[in-house]
C-alpha cells in the first residue's frame, strides 16, 4: 500500500510559456535594414539636390567664360601672398638677435 498524502508531485512541463529570441533578432534585423534602406535614400536625395544647386549658368560674357570672381580682387591677393613672401625671406636671411649661450 501506497501513501500519497504526504508525497509531493513534480510536475515539469516541457515547453510552455517563454520568450522566442528569434522574434527580437528578426525584429533588430528588419528595423536595422530600414534604417540602411532609409539613409541610402536619404544620401542618394542630398546627392541629388546638392549636384543641382552647383551648376554654373553658362553666359557668353568675355569671350565665352564665365566672370566669377573680379581681377581686382585676385591681384589684391597676388600682392598680399608677394608681401608675405618678401618678408619671410628677410626673416629667414637676418641674422638671429639671441646670441647662442654654447657658443
Amino acid at each position: 500500500m501506497k501513501i500519497e498524502i504526504l508525497k509531493m508531485k513534480k510536475s515539469f512541463k516541457k515547453g510552455g510559456f517563454h520568450t522566442n529570441p528569434n522574434i527580437g533578432w528578426e525584429f533588430i534585423l528588419c528595423i536595422a535594414f530600414v534604417i540602411i534602406l532609409a539613409s541610402f535614400i536619404f544620401g542618394f536625395y542630398l546627392f541629388k539636390k546638392t549636384n543641382e544647386e552647383f551648376i554654373i549658368p553658362i553666359t557668353d560674357t568675355n569671350g565665352g567664360q564665365v566672370e566669377m570672381v573680379k581681377k581686382e580682387r585676385i591681384k589684391n591677393v597676388l600682392e598680399y601672398f608677394s608681401e608675405r613672401e618678401k618678408k619671410s625671406i628677410e626673416i629667414l636671411n637676418s641674422p638671429s638677435p639671441i646670441v647662442d649661450p654654447s657658443l
